[in-house]
C-alpha cells in the first residue's frame, strides 16, 4: 500500500494511494491505521488503479507526447508567420504622402508611440525604471507636432487608455484623441472646435463592472507588479511589469474565473492583449469607433474634411486592430454596404491611398491600397447626436 504526502506532485498520478500531511502526526497515524486495517478487496482495487496508471503512462508514452507537442509548437509558429503582414514599403509611403492633398494619420498609443518593454527578469531593474520606458519619448512628441503643423494632415491618437492619461500626454498637441478604444473622443484644440470630450456610444451597460473588479483586484493581489486599470466603460488587468511566465499562468486562471463567474450572463467580452486582460461591453470595437469618429469629424468640420486621399494607420499587430484596417478597406461594420462605400469613394477623390501598418517597426508592417476610404467610412458611419 502506498502512502504519499500531499505536498508532492505524485499525488495527482497515484489515485489509489493514501494521502497524508507529513506535518500532522495524528493524520499520519490515522493513515497508517487505515492501511493496516484495509480490506483485501479495497487493497486490490487501489493497487489496480495505480498499476493501470503506471502501465499506461510509460516513459515511451511520455517521449511520444513530448515529441508531438514539439511538432505542434513548430506548426503553430509557422501559422503565426503566415499571419504576419509583409514589410512596409517606405518608398510607397513617401510617394503616397507627397502625392496626397488630404491625409488621415491614425496612431496607436501603447507599444506604438511608446516602447514595448518586456517584464524584468533581474531584481536589479526597479519598477520605476521599467515604467519610465513606457512613456512617450520627447522626440516622438516633436514629430507629432511637425505632422500637425501641416494643415493637410489630420492626426488621431487612438488608445484604450483613459481620457486623463491621453490628455496629460498629448493635451498640448492639436491632435484628435480617442480614449477607451474610441468610446470618447476629443477634437484638436482649436478656436472653432469644441474642446470637451464626447461619448460616441450611448447607453453602455456598467452593472457588471463592480463584480468584475473584485475578481481583477483579487488577481492583482496574487500577482506581484500587476495592476488594475479602472476606466469609465471597461476594466483592464495588466501584468506587463510582472514575471512573464507567472503572469501568463495567472491570466489563464483569471479567464476561467471570469467565464464561469461574473460575466457568464453579462453583455461584455474579454479582450486578451500581449500582457493584459480587458473586459469591455460587447460591440465596442476600434473599427466601429473609428467610423463614428469620422462621422463626428464630418459633423463639425463638414463632409469635405473627411475626403482623405491617403490613410496611414499604425498599430501594434494585435488582432483587435484588424477591425480598423477592415474599415478603411471598405468592409461593412455598421449599417453600410460595400456598394455605399464605393459610391462614397467615387464622390470623394479620384485617387486614394490606404496604408495600414500593424507595428511601429518596418519588419512587421502591412501596406496596400484598398477600395475604401475615410470618406466612405464617414458616409456609412453613424453620426453621433
Amino acid at each position: 500500500m502506498h502512502m504519499i504526502k500531499q505536498l508532492v506532485s505524485a499525488t495527482l498520478s497515484r489515485p489509489g494511494s493514501i494521502l497524508v500531511n507529513p506535518w500532522n502526526i495524528n493524520d499520519v497515524a490515522a493513515a497508517i491505521e487505515d492501511a493496516l486495517t484495509m480490506s483485501e478487496e479495497e487493497r486490490r482495487e487501489r493497487h489496480r488503479q495505480n498499476y493501470m496508471h503506471v502501465a499506461t503512462h510509460t516513459a515511451q508514452t511520455w517521449a511520444d507526447t513530448f515529441i508531438s507537442e514539439l511538432n505542434d509548437t513548430h506548426i503553430e509558429a509557422d501559422l503565426r508567420l503566415r499571419h504576419t503582414p509583409p514589410e512596409l514599403d517606405f518608398a510607397e509611403v513617401v510617394r503616397g504622402y507627397m502625392d496626397s492633398t488630404r491625409r488621415l494619420i491614425v496612431l496607436g498609443y501603447n507599444a506604438t508611440l511608446t516602447t514595448a518593454v518586456e517584464a524584468p527578469r533581474q531584481p536589479k531593474r526597479h519598477y520605476d525604471q521599467i515604467k519610465a520606458l513606457t512613456r512617450v519619448n520627447p522626440r516622438i512628441l516633436k514629430c507629432l507636432e511637425e505632422l500637425c503643423a501641416d494643415p493637410a494632415n489630420e492626426v488621431v491618437v487612438f488608445s484604450g487608455s483613459e481620457m486623463g492619461k491621453l490628455e496629460e500626454t498629448f493635451g498640448a498637441l492639436p491632435v484628435w484623441l480617442a480614449a477607451e478604444n474610441g468610446v470618447y473622443v476629443r477634437p484638436p484644440k482649436d478656436k472653432d472646435l469644441p474642446e470637451e470630450w464626447k461619448c460616441l456610444f450611448d447607453t453602455l451597460p456598467k452593472e457588471w463592472m463592480e463584480s468584475v473588479q473584485l475578481v481583477l483586484d483579487y488577481f492583482c493581489e496574487r500577482t506581484p507588479r500587476s495592476f488594475v486599470e479602472v476606466r469609465d466603460t471597461s476594466l483592464v488587468w495588466n501584468y506587463k511589469h510582472a514575471d512573464v511566465e507567472f503572469g501568463r499562468l495567472q491570466a489563464r486562471d483569471l479567464l476561467q474565473h471570469l467565464w464561469t463567474g461574473p460575466i457568464s450572463n453579462a453583455p461584455v467580452e474579454i479582450i486578451q492583449g500581449g500582457r493584459s486582460v480587458e473586459v469591455r461591453p460587447v460591440g465596442v470595437t476600434k473599427g466601429l469607433a473609428m467610423q463614428r469618429i469620422l462621422g463626428y469629424m464630418a459633423t463639425i468640420r463638414g463632409r469635405q474634411a473627411v475626403h482623405f486621399d491617403l490613410v496611414l494607420c499604425i498599430g501594434h499587430l494585435l488582432a483587435r486592430d484588424e477591425n480598423m484596417y477592415l474599415l478603411f478597406e471598405g468592409h461593412k461594420l455598421e449599417g453600410v454596404t460595400r456598394a455605399d462605400l464605393r459610391a462614397a469613394v467615387q464622390q470623394a477623390a479620384p485617387t486614394s491611398h490606404n496604408i495600414s501598418s500593424s507595428t511601429p517597426t518596418p519588419a512587421a508592417a502591412a501596406a496596400g491600397a484598398g477600395t475604401g476610404s475615410a470618406a466612405a467610412a464617414a458616409a456609412g458611419g453613424q453620426t453621433p447626436p
